[in-house]
């Protein structure tokens, strides 16, 4: 217990200078890190970590036990030491810190038959891919407060090549689960843990307030099937730092619910960061949508390095979603070996059913994209709004997108429609819907507030 102890100082230490640096911003501060003063280890429960042993009764005693402890002034904290536990899923409780140490490893089973079922998120009316309700994420939590998982870059495997392969012969019943989600919970920090082969999404936050997901390292193959990294998804103040993703799907997808689902729930995603993370993926970089029919405004991405993507920077939606997504900023960014660079789209995704409103239009504006370089871009942007509901007050400004060696004897393209703006020093020069602006940057444009 000494030892768990002196981790948890060495934390609170680490975490505290780098706020106190002075060169270093950081939005990690919108949640305090609390000096747990119970200890106990998953071994205390019968915990075996023999990557063959079944460690879910283990893992339900020792957070049913920390939730009798919750009472006390700081909670509790459970260690993982060295060795690989494998269990079912199972939740987590308010007051607690989830630590790995060091080769550490919480590892799922791959027997789907037993994984237990919940309801649809009422913002998605279904589960995302199949009607009904949808499996549990492999941690979860649900209504909680003060939640840390953390430690010394310990992994949590999801196992998901079988869940992978369930999807690729179409023989998902539901849902597949997520690797960790929290809902309607707030005060939540996951830092310095690696999330491996997610059967689903990786870190999902939905219905939350106060999330801080930081130098996490999330990886899972680029042919493995909606691995998102975070989806903060109808979601306020969250923050996503120094970190690095190697996905299927998205790095990082800012999201607030599907459709008429998503428009009755009417709960936004606002006040996002995302600073210094790195990634690989066949799909986007830095996304906003396609499901945010709640609405997603006030979303800063900065300092974002990305390589071999499908596209850099994706903000999507479609006709029937409804909802905004409004003051938008993305810059410092670099990109190399994109297919798209830089994509804002009115015609992505699917529908949950044929209920959904062709009346309700999305409302895109205030979208600034800045400072961007990207090398050996097959395709340097497309902005294709909706008629009758065309994209306004975009700006561009700083850009330059390269094409590769192949495509020396033509520039890279924009193509654009029902879309108006301005553009100030981008190359290749984009489409003429976007006018062009002498007068610097984009905060001369919209005004965008930094946050």
């Amino acid at each position: 217990m000494i030892l768990i102890k002196a981790m948890l100082v060495f934390i609170l230490v680490v975490r505290s200078c780098s706020l106190c640096v002075g060169e270093v911003v950081t939005c990690s501060n919108i949640v305090p890190l609390n000096h747990r003063t119970d200890n106990v280890s998953i071994v205390d429960f019968g915990g075996v970590g023999d990557g063959k042993t079944l460690n879910t009764n283990a893992f339900k005693d020792a957070v049913y036990k920390i939730s009798q402890l919750a009472q006390r002034e700081r909670g509790t904290t459970l260690y993982i030491p060295p060795g690989v536990y494998l269990t079912e899923s199972f939740n987590l409780t308010s007051h607690m810190t989830l630590y790995l140490a060091a080769g550490a490893v919480i590892k799922a089973t791959q027997n789907s038959s037993n994984w237990p079922l919940i309801a649809p998120l009422p913002s998605y009316g279904r589960g995302r891919e199949r009607p009904g309700g949808r499996y549990i994420s492999f941690i979860h939590g649900d209504g909680l407060q003060d939640v840390v998982i953390t430690g010394e870059n310990g992994t949590i495997d999801g196992q998901g090549d079988e869940w992978w392969n369930m999807w690729r012969n179409k023989t998902l019943q539901f849902t597949r689960p997520g690797l960790v989600e929290f809902a309607n919970s707030k005060d939540i920090i996951i830092s310095n843990v690696t999330f491996k082969d997610s059967p689903f999404w990786n870190i999902h936050p939905v219905y939350c307030s106060n999330v801080v997901v930081r130098f996490v390292t999330i990886l899972a193959p680029h042919d493995s099937p909606n691995t998102d990294g975070v989806d903060p998804d109808s979601s306020s103040n969250v923050c996503i730092e120094d970190s690095y993703v190697s996905s299927g799907d998205d790095i990082v997808a800012v999201k607030s619910g599907w459709d008429e689902y998503g428009i009755s729930y009417g709960r936004p995603s606002s006040n996002i960061t995302i600073r210094r993370v790195n990634g690989s993926s066949a799909f986007a970089g830095i996304a906003v949508g396609s499901e945010a029919s709640g609405g997603v405004e006030n979303v800063l991405a900065e300092h974002i390095n990305l390589y071999n993507m499908g596209i850099g920077i994706h903000i999507k939606t479609n006709i029937g979603r409804g909802g905004y997504i409004r003051n938008i900023t993305l810059t410092n960014i670099y990109i190399k070996n994109a297919r798209t660079g830089i994509k804002i789209s009115g015609s992505v995704g699917d529908h949950p059913d044929d209920k959904y409103d062709h009346n309700a239009l999305p409302i895109v504006k205030g979208i600034r994209v800045e400072n961007v370089w990207g090398v050996k871009v097959l395709q340097a942007g497309l902005i294709q709004g909706i008629r009758n509901s065309p994209f306004t007050d975009i700006c561009l400004s700083d850009i330059n997108l390269r094409g590769t060696n192949e495509t020396k004897s033509r520039t890279p393209s924009w193509k654009c429609s029902e879309v108006s703006g301005v553009a100030h020093q981008v190359s290749p020069w984009p489409c003429s819907e976007l006018i062009s602006h002498q007068s610097g940057s984009c905060a001369d444009y919209t005004n965008a507030p930094r946050y």
